[in-house]
């Protein structure tokens, strides 16, 4: 199998304000868009064609990719194709929108371009469909719902050995154990896909599917004609950017599971430390990066190209931190922070959580959660992160209240946001693109796109002087 498919042409409706000037598969993850990581991991088990099908946003993936078989640095080289279907209706006519780019003979992989999976787990989906009987069309690489409630996703039950797939389900109440991470395919599944009926019908009565093609369904067509499918269960990390906590979630797995590997620090061409930095771990430095005075590192920190963190800096934990970024003058970055290309973070700013390139934190400042590109916070600006009843925060996701299991009470501002000095920005709360949170603003509840919010006061004079004190 040398040919992979990775499905990105989803509207990412779910993912607001993150979604909206950039395809969900561009979001950063470890500095880098998330679909980077799927071709890495592709590239490095030998994949020599990549077919990447984006949508309505597409002109992005193919800008980063430069379709002439760059990527993001892995060692070997690899054909990277970027096909568009714009207008979204379902996975399984994106799929078949790539059918030209695969080439019709031939076994091929399917990956969900918004997905973080492990290299280890794709080479599992590999061996097992390798492994596959006549009467197999497919292997779906499936991951544990554990506490997740099933009715987010398009879930399955598997076979009492755990080695087919026995139901698929879409978004049911209960009794679901794993929801679908990726697939190996051969080529007579095509016409399952381009068949595809475009209306989900395996569902519970009461049940609302909306028009749309899922590819679930195309397996599940298969499965009525007597076609089994394997399943093969993750057994790394794995994390779906669904909803805007989700990214706090992949920026984790891949903080922790990068900077682990660190072993000694690693110093690139013009990089350096200074000898008053005090560090309990090992530091990854790109060339010219340096850590200057005073600068306290709890734990591994890997650090792009021309970065500098200095004078007095805190960073607790383990960070990935981009090109062109500075750090200095007595802030502190909580525990798995990730910060972006291009970003400063200045005296006093306190952070945690997940920033993207070009973000301005300046002057006493606290932030906890998502801020999207060139966002500038003003001084000052506070969010608050725990709640009076020590509870989590409901969140509005298309109109559905969804209370998350983590990070319910973070942050989150889309791209191009501003706010002005003192404003409080509540637990919970969402800002969306091109907006501006005002000076003094108590900010309690979701702000939509393209909007300015600002505190209106009445002015009380009163005479005052010397004669109010008896002169």
């Amino acid at each position: 199998m040398k040919t992979a498919v990775i499905l990105a042409a989803g509207l990412g409706t779910k993912m607001w304000p993150f979604a909206e000037v950039r395809p969900k598969a561009m979001i950063p993850v470890g500095t880098k868009p998330i679909i980077a990581h799927q071709v890495d991991s592709l590239i490095e088990l030998g994949f020599a064609r990549i077919v990447i099908v984006g949508g309505k946003l597409h002109g992005q993936i193919r800008n980063y990719f430069r379709e002439n078989g760059l990527h993001s640095g892995a060692e070997q080289d690899a054909e990277i194709i970027v096909v568009a279907d714009e207008k979204g209706q379902g996975t399984a006519i994106s799929l078949t929108a790539a059918r030209s780019a695969v080439g019709g003979e031939g076994a091929f992989l399917v990956l969900y371009g918004d997905t973080l999976i492990e290299t280890a787990d794709i080479k599992l989906l590999m061996s097992a469909f390798e492994g596959r009987s006549e009467h197999e069309l497919a292997a779906a690489l499936v991951n544990p719902l554990e506490q997740q409630s099933p009715s987010d996703w398009i879930c399955c039950k598997l076979s009492e050995d755990g080695r087919k797939i026995r139901y698929i389900m879409g978004h049911p109440r209960g009794d679901y154990t794993h929801r679908f991470c990726g697939y190996a395919f051969d080529e007579k599944f095509w016409s399952y896909a381009s068949s595809n009926s475009g209306l989900f019908t395996s569902v519970q009565v009461g049940m609302m599917p909306p028009l749309e093609a899922h590819l679930e369904m195309s397996l599940l067509d298969s499965m009525h004609d007597g076609y089994a499918v394997r399943a093969v269960e993750t057994t790394g990390g794995f994390v779906d950017l669904d909803k805007p906590w989700h990214i706090l979630l992949a920026n984790e797995l891949v903080s922790r599971r990068n900077c682990a590997k660190l072993t000694e620090h690693v110093l690139a061409e013009g990089a350096s430390i200074d000898p008053s930095a005090s560090i309990d771990g090992f530091v990854q430095l790109g060339a010219r990066s340096r850590i200057g005075r005073n600068v306290i590192i709890e734990g591994n920190i890997i650090v792009g190209d021309d970065t500098v963190i200095e004078n007095g800096a805190i960073l607790k934990g383990n960070h990935i931190i981009g090109n062109d970024t500075y750090i200095g003058n007595y802030c502190f970055l909580s525990e798995g922070t990730t910060v972006g290309n291009k970003c400063v973070i200045n005296h006093c700013a306190e952070l945690e959580g997940v920033i993207f390139d070009t973000v301005y934190l300046y002057h006493y400042m606290e932030f906890y959660g998502v801020i999207g590109t060139a966002t500038d916070l003003g001084a000052a600006t506070v969010c608050g992160t725990l709640r009076f009843d020590d509870g989590q925060t409901a969140h509005r996701i298309k109109g559905r209240k969804e209370t998350p299991r983590e990070h319910s009470d973070a942050i989150y501002l889309g791209d191009f946001v501003r706010t002005g000095v003192n404003a409080i920005l509540m637990p919970g709360v969402k800002v969306g693109v091109y907006s501006v949170v005002g000076s003094g603003v108590i900010l309690e509840e979701d702000v939509p796109n393209r909007t300015m919010l600002y505190v209106k006061q009445d002015l009380v004079r009163k005479e005052w002087g010397p004669s109010r004190y008896g002169w």
